[in-house]
């Protein structure tokens, strides 16, 4: 069924687009390339793309807030989302309504004709349609997966950021760091700055970024911070220095480690990119994230955490407000995942598990998930495949001060949330 004009409502084209490929990712830029073409978008004064395994989405809405506060309407492009898939098209700082995401995906429709398109891509697309409908001066983009073959990978931008790289897609990208980190790279231009977020480097990017001949900007070589007492940080880049500024209002001392990228590349970007110091303070303390170590209530904390990389800097935050109390752990996960190495990174913090199952053909069932993690963790994980259920009973759990953790994928992080 050609559904061309025919859909009223956001949720009928979304579940129309989950129909479209028989699998869900598809790499390749061909035919997003060719469908972009046709739709003959206007380019903003400003495009960014960023990759990464993990702080994508605290990159993006970093560099979003630090442009608005400057003056610039923003199209912030982020996956996967929460609650609502609206969340996924930023503009000006705030989702997307369904009326303009109805009229981006039939323009979309009515333009691709003969050529397939996953429900990425045609997201994707989608997205940018709504961008150039809002006349966005700069746009925001965050790589699904990988980079090289993404469809975000589809625009040139003017700047890159790569957060850093750790196991994660493995089945699609590799089974080391060097073989992922080729494909991160993919997003490096020639001639365009591009930000590598942490100290570790693999040789890949460095090689990458020789071959692209983009201009690499490395933490620790090119830009370094201090984390200073009573939430001020310092940051110093090639020309600029920010004393005593504060810290961004994400919880969790990798934060910094992002906000410090963010600044390099608008540093980069030259011009009046870079804001002053105590306007980039500013627009640090105004940042909110859904589901980066978020509080919620008296004993709850979620976070979308979901390899073993970002459950070392998830760790990390739990120490820091777990004291005696007892933490239960509700996890679910991809099929995909390393269940064993993020499982570990948190087990000096769990007390016990409740492991839930994921809908959908790439989650996994709670009776295969709690056999690992009890392999891995050496300790007791009920199996609930309903999450109401476990919610319910994590809160009793924790009605004598403990603490519940919700962890393992935006598709238990989100339902939880809402």
């Amino acid at each position: 069924m050609n559904p061309t004009g025919s859909f009223s409502k956001l949720g009928e084209w979304l579940g129309w687009l989950e129909t479209l490929s028989p699998r869900e990712i598809v790499l390749g830029l061909e035919r997003v390339r060719e469908v972009q073409d046709r739709l003959a978008l206007r380019r903003p004064p400003l495009v960014i793309n960023i990759a990464g395994t993990n702080g994508k989405g605290s990159c993006a809405a970093m560099l979003e807030a630090l442009l608005r506060h400057g003056g610039v309407r923003t199209g912030c492009y982020t996956s996967p989302h929460l609650v609502a898939y609206n969340e996924r098209t930023r503009i000006d700082g705030r989702p997307a309504d369904d009326d303009a995401l109805i009229a981006a995906l039939q323009t979309v429709e009515a333009t691709r004709r003969e050529v397939p398109l996953t429900f990425f891509e045609f997201g994707t697309l989608a997205t940018l349609v709504a961008f150039d409908n809002a006349g966005v001066g700069a746009w925001i983009l965050e790589t699904g997966m990988g980079g090289r073959l993404d469809a975000v990978n589809a625009v040139d931008p003017d700047g890159c950021l790569i957060t850093n790289i750790a196991l994660d897609h493995c089945a699609w990208l590799g089974d080391d760091t060097e073989s992922i980190a080729c494909e991160k790279a993919g997003i490096m231009r020639s001639s365009v700055p591009v930000v590598f977020g942490s100290t570790s480097v693999p040789d890949a990017i460095r090689e990458a970024a020789v071959q692209a001949g983009a201009g690499l900007l490395l933490a620790g070589r090119d830009f370094t911070y201090e984390a200073l007492p009573r939430d001020r940080w310092s940051w110093h880049g090639l020309t600029h220095e920010f004393h005593e500024i504060r810290r961004p209002a994400l919880a969790g001392t990798s934060q910094l480690d992002n906000a410090a990228a963010v600044l390099a590349l608008l540093e980069a970007l030259g011009g009046d990119r870079l804001p002053a110091a105590a306007a980039a303070g500013a627009a640090f303390a105004t940042l909110q994230l859904d589901g980066r170590f978020q509080r919620v209530g008296a004993h709850w904390i979620l976070d979308v955490a979901h390899n073993a990389a970002a459950g070392q800097a998830l760790a990390a935050a739990l120490r820091g407000v777990k004291g005696k109390a007892k933490l239960t752990v509700i996890i679910g996960m991809l099929a995909d995942k390393d269940v064993a190495g993020f499982v570990t990174t948190l087990g000096g913090c769990a007390d016990e598990w409740i492991a839930v199952s994921v809908e959908g053909s790439r989650g996994e069932r709670a009776d295969n998930l709690g056999r690992d993690i009890a392999n891995a963790s050496g300790k007791p994980c009920l199996l609930m495949h309903d999450l109401g259920e476990a919610l319910r009973a994590a809160d009793h759990r924790a009605a004598d001060g403990g603490r519940v953790l919700v962890t393992g994928s935006f598709r238990v992080v989100g339902p939880a949330l809402e």
